[in-house]
């Protein structure tokens, strides 16, 4: 059943999830060092590429995150795209934790931020600007230093994890 709103109605917040949840993304891991040196990072699916020259990318983070002021504050970030295989790095950093990296593989990269080994690909990047998102703010990164591999993206729709698979052509 598809469930239409009324323009004059407000949109039912289970509803818009749902909806959103047909669309399938990509899964990140978004790392900074706030200020203060401590690590933080979240898990994240509202990643999208914004600018070839310059190199620019966007993500949002709920504004009650109780990571929200290093993130703003640090000036930097690391987007860490996940592949198949690190279905539980995404489920760790969905969760609260004091020190979300004990026990988790990675190095420093630009400007101190964790880049967590054997993610998919690799964006190192300066806070470009930030801006209002209703309940979010938006995220703006010029990039400044790339990696990646081969391998499949961790892939999230309709609340689960999939993992990719090509399409057969047909004649």
């Amino acid at each position: 059943m598809i469930n239409v709103t009324d323009q004059h109605e407000p949109i039912d917040p289970r509803d818009l999830r749902n909806a959103l949840g047909r669309y399938p993304t990509g899964v990140a891991v978004i790392t900074t060092r706030a200020p203060n040196g401590k690590f933080e990072g979240l898990t994240a699916n509202s990643l999208a590429a914004v600018s070839l020259a310059p190199p620019l990318i966007l993500w949002s983070l709920r504004r009650e995150a109780p990571s929200i002021k290093s993130f703003l504050a640090a000036g930097t970030f690391v987007v860490n795209v996940l592949s198949e295989e690190q279905s539980h790095l995404s489920d760790h950093f969905a969760k609260p934790s004091d020190n979300k990296f004990d026990r988790v593989t990675f190095s420093t990269g630009w400007a101190g931020c964790p880049v967590l080994h054997e993610s998919l690909a690799v964006f190192e990047c300066d806070t470009e600007s930030t801006t209002d998102g209703g309940d979010h703010v938006i995220f703006l990164g010029r990039i400044r230093r790339i990696h990646h591999r081969e391998g499949s993206p961790l892939i999230f729709s309709g609340g689960k994890y999939h993992s990719d698979a090509p399409l057969v052509a047909k004649p």
